[in-house]
Parts: C-alpha cells; sequence; structure tokens
C-alpha cells in the first residue's frame, strides 16, 4: 500500500474516532445536566462562535475586569485559539472539548453574540444574554425568502433552526429601536430587549481623542504621518470554501489604489470573521495592512479616517465617529436580489459616496467633501445611533449582577 493511501486510511480512522468521543462526551453532558445544580456565579462569554475574543462579550468582560468583579465570578472565555491574551482572571475553553460541555451544563450566565450549538441545552434557571453582533441592512432569520449559505439551500430548516435557537435566549440587546423592532419579528423574540446600543462600541467614546489613537497606530504598526482607509467588506453567503468558511471576495483593484492613494494614504484590509483566507499581501507592502477575523475592529475604527465597506454592519458602528464612510458595492443587485434583501433603501440612506468600481472609489476618497454628505450622515445618525452612549457595558454587568 503507498504512503497516501496510509494516510488516507489513517485520517478516516482518526475522524472516526474523534465522532465516537464526541458522542461519548455529549451523553455524559446531557447525564451532568440532570445531575448537578446551576451555578450563576459561572459565566461564560463567546464571540464569534469562540473563533476570537472581541465584539460585545469582550467589552461586558472588559467591564468586569474594570469594576473587579472578574473575581467575584468565575468567568470563563470560548475560545479556539486559548493562546490569545485575555485580561483579568477568567479561564480560557475550546469548544467541544470535556471541560467545555462541563462548564456549559452548569453555568447559571451565558453572554454569546451569535448563535450556541444544538447540542448545548439550556437548562432551567441559566439566564442567557445575546448581545448580537450587528444593526441589520441584510434580511434576517425568519425575514429571509431564501437561503444560500455554503450550499445550503434549505429556507424551512434554516429557520427551524434559527427559531429554535431563539427560544433560549432571555434578553437581547439592540443598538436603536430600528433593530428593535426587526429583531423581534426576525427571531419571534418577544422577551426582553435592551436598546442600550452596544457594549463594543462603549471604546468610540472614551477612545477617540489623540492620544488614545496614537497608541493603536503604535500598538498595530501604522504610520502616524499617512491617512488611513479601512476596508471592511461584509462576507458573501454563496463563496465559500466550506460550511463556516467564507473566501474573501474581492473585486478592488489594490494595484490602482496604491498607484493613485500611496503617498498619501494607507490601507487596512480587515476580513470578516467568518472569510478564511491566506492572500499574499506582499506587492502591496507599507500600503496595505492585514488584519484577520482575531482583531478587534472597535481599534481600528478609530485609528480610520474613512471607512470603505459594502453592505456590513459596521456602517452603523462606525457612524458614531462621524467620519466619512464610502460604499464599493460592485456586487449591488446580486446581493439585494439573489442572496438577501435589505431592509431600507440603501441607495437613498447610504451616508456616502455609494460606488461601483475601483476608479470611482479613488475619485470618490480623492474629491470626497464633508458638506455634501452632512445632511445624509446626519439622518444616519439620528436613527441608528441615538441609543449608543459609552455605557452599554456597565448596563450589561449592572444586569449580570441583578441575576
Amino acid at each position: 500500500m503507498d504512503i497516501p493511501s496510509i494516510k488516507h486510511k489513517l485520517k478516516k480512522a482518526i475522524k472516526k474516532v474523534k465522532k465516537k468521543m464526541k458522542k461519548i462526551i455529549i451523553l455524559l453532558y446531557r447525564i451532568e445536566i440532570k445531575i448537578l445544580p446551576v451555578n450563576k456565579k459561572i459565566i461564560v462569554f463567546e464571540s464569534n462562535m469562540g473563533r476570537n475574543y472581541t465584539g460585545n462579550p469582550k467589552a461586558v468582560y472588559e467591564e468586569m475586569v474594570r469594576t473587579g468583579l472578574d473575581k467575584k465570578y468565575r468567568c470563563y472565555i470560548i475560545l479556539d485559539n486559548i493562546n490569545t491574551p485575555i485580561p483579568g482572571s477568567a479561564k480560557k475553553l475550546r469548544r467541544t472539548r470535556v471541560k467545555y460541555f462541563f462548564l456549559m451544563g452548569i453555568a447559571g450566565i451565558w453572554v454569546s453574540d451569535s448563535r450556541m450549538p444544538k447540542y448545548i441545552i439550556k437548562r432551567e434557571g441559566v439566564h442567557y444574554i445575546q448581545t448580537w453582533h450587528g444593526t441589520p441592512l441584510k434580511k434576517l432569520a425568519l425575514d429571509m425568502d431564501s437561503v444560500n449559505m455554503a450550499g445550503d439551500t434549505n429556507i424551512e430548516r434554516y429557520k427551524k433552526n434559527f427559531y429554535d435557537n431563539t427560544r433560549t435566549w432571555d434578553y437581547l440587546i439592540s443598538q436603536n429601536n430600528y433593530s428593535t423592532e426587526i429583531f423581534k419579528r426576525a427571531f419571534a423574540f418577544d422577551k426582553k430587549v435592551l436598546e442600550i446600543g452596544y457594549p463594543r462600541n462603549d471604546i468610540l467614546f472614551y477612545g477617540n481623542n489623540e492620544a488614545y489613537i496614537s497608541d493603536i497606530k503604535q500598538k498595530f504598526g501604522l504610520p502616524e504621518d499617512k491617512k488611513i482607509l479601512l476596508y471592511a467588506p461584509t462576507w458573501r453567503d454563496n463563496e465559500y470554501y466550506e460550511k463556516g468558511s467564507y473566501k474573501f471576495s474581492n473585486a478592488m483593484d489594490f494595484d490602482k489604489l496604491m498607484e493613485k492613494l500611496g503617498e498619501e494614504y494607507v490601507c487596512i484590509v480587515k476580513y470578516h470573521y467568518l472569510v478564511k483566507e491566506n492572500l499574499d499581501w506582499s506587492p502591496y507592502k507599507g500600503f496595505v495592512y492585514e488584519f484577520n477575523m482575531c482583531e478587534d475592529i472597535a481599534m481600528l475604527y478609530l485609528a480610520a479616517d474613512m471607512l470603505i465597506t459594502d453592505y456590513s454592519s459596521v456602517m452603523f458602528d462606525y457612524s458614531l465617529l462621524r467620519r466619512p464612510m464610502l460604499f464599493f458595492t460592485y456586487d449591488l443587485e446580486n446581493y439585494k436580489d439573489n442572496l438577501r434583501g435589505f431592509y431600507f433603501d440603501f441607495l437613498e440612506e447610504a451616508p456616502g459616496p455609494v460606488v461601483r468600481t475601483t476608479e470611482e472609489l479613488i475619485d470618490s476618497i480623492l474629491e470626497y467633501k464633508k458638506d455634501t454628505y452632512r445632511e445624509k450622515c446626519e439622518a444616519f445618525y439620528t436613527k441608528y445611533n441615538h441609543a449608543d452612549n459609552g455605557k452599554a457595558s456597565e448596563a450589561v454587568v449592572e444586569l449580570i449582577q441583578n441575576i
């Protein structure tokens, strides 16, 4: 037998053993939740299905660290990469390991910004704070007419799974009244909605000053003598490698961008957490700075002078800074009509230039005039940012203490 065949058989055998082990662990977990009591002093935090340490759960946990409550409670952060540095006294957990199931079985409080796996059972006495992860432009959950995520086109199954998951939520955080109304319908959610803004945006209030921004630039190795463009697009449901692993959809001509803007600007490229890529950016050294899903985008907002996005909810967070935004929407019709559908007239409300080509984008950057978009920016800010006040993390920590 040749070596490739042996490797293939070995791989299959290991996969089979892992599958059996997982079944045994889940069985033990189901026995555990019938025997052991729930402990309200144990809190689990999870961002983006454990793929990183970012967003709303991170902000809530760090508020607990700031106030010393990480010592009063036993805090656990669920992470794929347990080498990720975290402050305070929290312990790190890897999903699907024995200790993960044990702690999920007894933890009294869950704080997450995405859905829990189907095999995790929410017990009576557990309080689940769903922080969610953005104000929606794209249709969500039960509002969707079709689905095409990593090849899964069964919309009824998708909706049922979503509905079953939202039954476990006790509290849901909303950034604004617009989101609250959509969430109630799209998630069929009739429990407590906390319309307090997003904890992850608190940093945009206390960190929006020269000294803090300078520290960020030094930390990430960003130049302080050039303007910074932040390119943060969303993912495309139908462009993927496998389930949960999406491509970086790239129609931007970075050669042209560097040629026309390189003297005055640099460009941060920030991947969505569902995007897994290993692109070679070396031809753009000194112009393109790549950040993957593990970096918290809130700090990049502060460093950036302009945001370039498409249909991502980053637009709602970044607008808090009242800085220029540009929308690179090369596939607008296809995305809107075939992939998701929008909740509002994007072209009408977009608080900045909407462009289709790299040439149009370059022109819009060089010719951008704040006064041209002042009215739209104010309307956008009023509609979507009325609840954010820099104290959302405090409000969630207060809720945890009351629980």
